[in-house]
């Protein structure tokens, strides 16, 4: 596997910019001598304590359903004479499988409560089924339980594609050959995505701009080429600068790719406010209670907005979104930041006070409620906050951000190494939770003593 291959099978993981960066010098055609500096600054920090980091070069795959299937299998015993081919990594193929296996015991897979939906005595007789009454639950209890998987495995497949698209855009629509038939915008697009993945810090500041030295001079070089795939670019990095370069149809095309996403999205995002008590006006949560999710869609739906706002200008019909102009979603605070926020002097997010003063985006996307586009610019005003940032203009980088190596985060909290890290990571440091008492010295490295 050569560097371009390794670069594209980064896009749907989380390696740090520096690993990218040495992938970069080895995939980048006839590097110039400022190109090769610049890039090789980045990337001899990947080598920093020897290259290892104590964290996951990826997103959270979902486990498929292959246990559950072949569980399934030897229970029904479908091998012999039913064609039963599935992907235990497809909800749908799943639930198709569960269709066919339960087909002799009349399984619904709507009907799948354990107390209100079997078949008593008389109903399996009328239906023809001669089990017993233990091996026709059994086989109920088996096919509820794959059920109940694809559901899930579904639901983090979805959660995935969300993070991804708030961290990379369409990258996952972007095949192989097309990414190594353009090899400098394929570099680009690489290193901008793994420097837009890199994750938050825990601190007052916001994130850090991904448009460091590298993506600019990369980016450089994709200007002055003849024949720069901007289509590609322009998944992962729809601004201006890449926009301008595509045609009616290729802008009308990403257009209606970032309007579907916004729409899906805060279609989600609706249902999950629907079954929240958040203070919108704070949008502080207690503990215990699940805010990786919603801040998930909540980055993928910003994310998106953004980008189908940018295609809108770019595109100069601006005019068509102005009477339903949807507003951002505000992700959720713990309480313990938003009280480092008040003891530094800080409070909420200004952001924060218009989200909660426009109604919900997903009911004016739904057109149950109206929001025109003066209406989220008055509010912008009436709380201090400039509408050209990020409301109702394209975001825009004015400044190339100067590269910093990758810390090692421990719930965010950056530490000195990864061995400290991982030290602290297993003790439940920074969690939120009782801290393990192993963390004063006692062994957490599987019986070794804590390094320091």
């Amino acid at each position: 596997m050569d560097a371009l291959d390794r670069l594209y099978r980064s896009l749907d993981a989380r390696p740090r910019p520096e690993e990218v960066a040495v992938l970069v010098l080895e995939a980048l055609p006839n590097p110039t001598r400022r190109e090769r500096a610049v890039i090789g600054g980045v990337a001899a920090h990947a080598s920093r304590w020897h290259g290892f980091s104590g964290m996951s070069d990826d997103y959270a795959r979902p486990v498929g359903a292959a246990r559950q299937v072949a569980a399934t299998r030897r229970l029904f015993d479908v091998d012999g004479d039913l064609d039963c081919d599935v992907d235990a990594e497809n909800p749908l193929s799943v639930l198709e499988f569960a269709a066919l296996a339960g087909a002799g015991i009349g399984w619904d897979a709507s009907r799948t409560d354990f107390l209100a939906d079997r078949l008593n005595r008389e109903a399996r007789a009328s239906a023809g089924i001669e089990l017993s009454k233990r091996q026709y639950n059994r086989r109920f209890r088996m096919l509820r339980r794959l059920s109940a998987k694809a559901g899930r495995l579904g639901r983090a497949q979805e959660l995935r594609r969300a993070t991804l698209l708030a961290s990379a855009g369409f990258v996952d629509v972007i095949d192989r050959d097309r990414f190594r038939a353009d090899p400098a915008a394929a570099c680009f697009v690489a290193y901008f995505t793994a420097r837009r993945k890199l994750r938050r810090e825990f601190g007052l500041a916001g994130r850090e701009n991904p448009f460091d030295q590298v993506a600019d001079v990369l980016f450089a070089r994709c200007r002055v080429a003849a024949d720069t795939d901007w289509t590609m670019i322009a998944l992962a990095h729809p601004a201006w600068d890449a926009l301008r370069h595509l045609s009616a149809d290729q802008l009308g095309s990403l257009l209606g790719r970032w309007s579907a996403a916004v729409r899906a999205l805060a279609s989600v995002l609706g249902g999950l406010w629907r079954e929240s008590d958040v203070d919108r006006t704070t949008m502080i949560v207690r503990s215990g209670v699940d805010s990786s999710t919603w801040n998930a869609y909540a980055g993928a739906y910003n994310t998106a907005r953004t980008a189908w706002i940018t295609c809108l200008h770019a595109a100069g019909l601006t005019s068509l979104l102005a009477p339903a102009w949807p507003g951002k979603a505000m992700r959720v605070m713990a309480a313990d930041l938003a009280w480092w926020h008040q003891e530094t002097g800080g409070g909420l997010h200004p952001d924060t006070a218009v989200w909660a003063a426009l109604p919900l985006p997903w009911e004016v996307l739904d057109g149950v409620a109206t929001c025109t586009r003066e209406d989220v610019e008055a509010a912008c005003r009436a709380h201090g906050v400039d509408p050209a940032r990020s409301w109702t203009a394209p975001r825009k980088h004015s400044l190339v951000a100067r590269f910093r190596p990758t810390p090692e985060l421990v719930h965010g909290v950056a530490v000195s190494d990864p061995l400290w890290a991982m030290t602290l990571r297993r003790a439940g440091v920074f969690s939120g939770k009782p801290v393990r008492a192993e963390v004063s010295g006692g062994p957490v490295f599987g019986g070794q003593d804590a390094p320091g």
